[in-house]
């Protein structure tokens, strides 16, 4: 899961990027949208398809030559006004969406204060080549077990062989691919095993063009994101809310965008090994830039605003619901459930540890305390069983 951007929420951008084509611009200064899902011609040329082997080896040549560029992180007083280099104009994507991600993680701090009525701590880090983070974590609360929300902004080389299986292109170059990646991560663990944990991230990517070679002209550029739940006990009429919340965040780029990203979502969150989910779901979309990057940009600041009412009145409404030992256990027991994922599975996580990322930032993500019992298996008919069914053939929530 992840913890973005760190180098895990790097992780995710480069690690997912293989299916993206390449892209051109010396006219414009918004970079041309190309779309993912298909085959794109560029000067005359048509690119081929990747195939599921090139992507893979994109992926490990990323693991295992990453940390050659990312610098190690020089820790703040306090967080800087902005993570971006100097010459960044205002009006730039980097720009813009440094500015959302920064304004989410304020809003989204203090509404999580607000209910728990403790504080996060903050630790603020930059890199001497431009970059850094803000992690601020609330442990202990009296509503939060751990909560945790982070903010990134990465610059990097990719090597040219992870590149060229990423994008198709043809051109032989021994010169590392310089990128750009942002986002904002975050997971919050509720005390209360009634209350649900919840999970979002919302991340930007760019490549640029070799030294010599259209200097600062994206190459390849996407969006990427989601935000997902994960109840110990399933109370549909919240996850009903929790899913139409994030419908309607989606509605208002495009109403077809829902139920495609609900089934990737269900898809992505898959715990291969046992056969469930981690959770009841929400969305989840990846290598988007199928259309204007303002457009996507709108998706993003719209799902990300969407955080608070579909998660907090969830969270008030069983913060103070009693309970028992035995339903604490299970939500321990699902707790480690989420660790499997998150260790095994998750894209951003596993990079992260593949590549010397930053440790606290990786695992913010895990909570506190987990169970793990041996050939553990619910009572029939019980709440814990109903939830179970839930992970393992997530319904439509909203029909």
């Amino acid at each position: 899961m992840a913890a973005i951007m760190s180098a895990s929420s790097m992780g995710k951008a480069v690690a997912t990027g293989a299916t993206v084509k390449s892209q051109r611009s010396s006219k414009a200064s918004a970079p041309r949208a190309v779309c993912a899902s298909r085959a794109s011609a560029f000067g005359g040329k048509q690119l081929k398809m990747q195939t599921r082997q090139q992507r893979q080896m994109a992926k490990f040549a990323v693991s295992a030559t990453a940390t050659k560029g990312i610098e190690k992180e020089v820790m703040q007083d306090e967080a800087p006004t902005t993570l971006l280099r100097d010459d960044v104009p205002d009006d730039s994507m980097r720009a813009k969406f440094e500015k959302m991600i920064r304004s989410a993680q304020d809003e989204i701090c203090a509404a999580i204060e607000e209910l728990d009525g403790g504080k996060f701590h903050e630790d603020a880090w930059t890199r001497p080549g431009g970059g850094g983070g803000i992690s601020r974590v609330l442990q202990g609360g009296k509503v939060f077990e751990k909560a945790g929300i982070n903010v990134s902004v990465v610059y990097g080389k990719m090597p040219p062989e992870a590149y060229r299986a990423a994008t198709g292109e043809s051109k032989k170059s021994d010169a590392f691919i310089p990128f750009f990646a942002a986002g904002i991560s975050s997971v919050m663990h509720p005390h209360n095993p009634m209350a649900p944990t919840v999970h979002f991230n919302y991340r930007y990517f760019e490549t640029e063009a070799p030294e010599g070679e259209e200097e600062g002209v994206p190459r390849a550029w996407w969006f990427g994101g989601g935000t997902d739940l994960t109840p110990s006990y399933v109370f549909e009429e919240d996850v009903k809310h929790f899913h139409q919340t994030q419908k309607d965040a989606c509605d208002k780029t495009d109403e077809a965008f829902y139920p495609k990203f609900k089934q990737t979502c269900d898809d992505y969150f898959m715990i291969k090994h046992r056969g469930e989910r981690r959770g009841v779901g929400g969305i989840f979309f990846d290598d988007m830039n199928d259309r204007a990057p303002e457009e996507l940009l709108k998706l993003a600041t719209n799902c990300a605003a969407a955080v608070v009412p579909a998660y907090v009145p969830l969270v008030e409404k069983h913060k103070d619901d009693d309970f028992t030992a035995e339903q604490k256990e299970w939500q321990q027991m699902r707790r480690g459930r989420y660790v499997e994922f998150n260790l095994v599975y998750d894209r951003g996580t596993t990079f992260g540890l593949k590549t010397g990322g930053r440790i606290e930032s990786i695992l913010m993500s895990l909570p506190l305390t987990a169970r793990w019992e041996y050939d553990q298996k619910p009572e029939e008919g019980s709440m814990e069983a109903k939830a179970l069914e839930a992970y393992r053939n997530p319904p439509d929530w909203l029909a």
